[in-house]
């Protein structure tokens, strides 16, 4: 599925909005830099602002000035109680600016409409036993229809565009997820990107779904402190993503952090392939424990899992679970001298903990002599990380003065 991403007009010289993505200039950046001082440390004053950015007093005042015009700042309640004038603290404005995130998963379709400081605005959900293409098409162009018909007319104009986080092979793996070959080959044969510029009239990005979930983890959650992480994304197959220096890494193909292909074993000649990570450590693994139970699958991602007639069984998957993504993990270090490992997925936060430990207790019984054992850290978003991600493209695109930290997705 090639990836599709349209522009703004590069003529259009009005709001920060459609500039954003088309053209350059010291002005401009000076805008993005502030701002993202903004989203960054939260509501501040001026003084505040100009300290962190290194610009002087006189430029944060014209720049705080025109954003304040522009509709992307709000002024908040002044702080009193010191020498001189009291400081009035500036903060992200809310309805500034939208986004949209789309996350087609292999059991579920999310659609993610996000504000200018990336909170949850409108949420809509959809599951299946399989993505029909026509079928996500027609539900996503619904969607968006609800989604602009609750911004409304006098905000319809502030969204950015659309973030598509999907597998780059939706049509893959069908011999271990029981769909017969046909039936998958339909994705061969669907642009989807372009498919959702056309029905929406908006600028579409793609992104691998987990790249895009490590994007929502680096931008809205411990990517803040963590620089060079590898990012791990539980789902119905395991995958991942890979930041160094900050920056997400998306390699030749954007398949980079692809951890769900790690082979768990030595190939033998004449003998079969060894099992990948995602054929032992996906929720498609645990789902087929409960299928042969005679238990709901759907309890794979809530708390369910951790309960009778499903724990036994989930503590099955767990065994095997944590030691195949320790083994992964002390690969990626030894191959790239990580600050840490964030893991995440597609269920509740307690079998995330239970993940987590089964991890944690399989790593110390490696080796890591030579090597620097990362920190392994629970990620912050959860099962909205990836249509989050989606949404946070266009925003960054538009608004952030490192236009390059995810261009590195888009394939060629």
């Amino acid at each position: 599925m090639p990836p599709a991403a349209t522009a703004a007009d590069p003529t259009d010289t009005g709001r920060l909005r459609p500039r954003g993505s088309s053209q350059g200039g010291l002005r401009q950046y000076n805008e993005r830099v502030v701002l993202q001082a903004i989203r960054l440390h939260g509501a501040l004053p001026a003084a505040e602002i100009a300290r962190l950015t290194q610009l002087t007093a006189q430029t944060v005042s014209q720049i705080t000035k025109r954003l304040l015009d522009d509709g992307l700042l709000v002024k908040g309640t002044p702080v009193r109680g010191k020498v001189g004038q009291p400081s009035v603290p500036l903060a992200l404005a809310p309805d500034g600016a939208y986004a949209i995130g789309v996350k087609v998963g292999r059991r579920s379709l999310d659609v993610l409409l996000v504000d200018f400081t990336g909170a949850a605005c409108q949420r809509w959900s959809v599951s299946y036993d399989y993505p029909e293409p026509e079928a996500v098409c027609a539900a996503i162009d619904q969607h968006l229809g609800a989604m602009r018909q609750w911004l409304g007319v006098g905000r319809r104009d502030r969204l950015q565009g659309i973030g598509i986080a999907a597998p780059l092979s939706l049509g893959g793996w069908q011999a271990l997820l029981g769909v017969e070959r046909e039936r998958a080959r339909a994705w061969d044969r669907i642009d989807l990107p372009e498919r959702v510029a056309a029905m929406s009239g908006l600028p579409v990005t793609f992104v691998k779904d987990t790249a895009a979930a490590c994007v929502a983890e680096l931008v809205a959650g411990r990517g803040r402190s963590v620089r060079s992480f590898l990012y791990v994304f539980v789902d119905t197959f395991i995958g991942g993503g890979l930041v160094l220096d900050s920056h997400l890494r998306g390699g030749l193909s954007g398949n980079a952090g692809a951890v769900g292909s790690l082979a768990m074993g030595r190939g033998r000649p004449g003998a079969a392939p060894p099992p990948q990570l995602l054929s032992v450590a996906s929720l498609f693994t645990l789902e087929t424990l409960y299928a042969a139970a005679g238990l709901d699958l759907g309890a794979t991602t809530d708390a369910r899992a951790l309960q009778a007639p499903w724990l036994p069984h989930t503590q099955a998957w767990l065994a095997d679970a944590g030691p195949a993504i320790a083994l992964a993990l002390h690969d990626a270090a030894c191959l790239l001298d990580l600050e840490g490992v964030i893991v995440d997925g597609q269920f509740s936060r307690e079998l995330l903990a239970a993940l987590l430990a089964a991890v944690e207790a399989a790593c110390a019984d490696l080796s890591w002599e030579g090597v620097r054992r990362p920190l392994l850290m629970p990620g912050t978003i959860g099962p909205d990380a990836r249509a989050l991600g989606g949404a946070l493209l266009p925003l960054h695109a538009n608004f952030a003065p490192d236009r390059d930290l995810f261009l590195k997705l888009e394939r060629p």
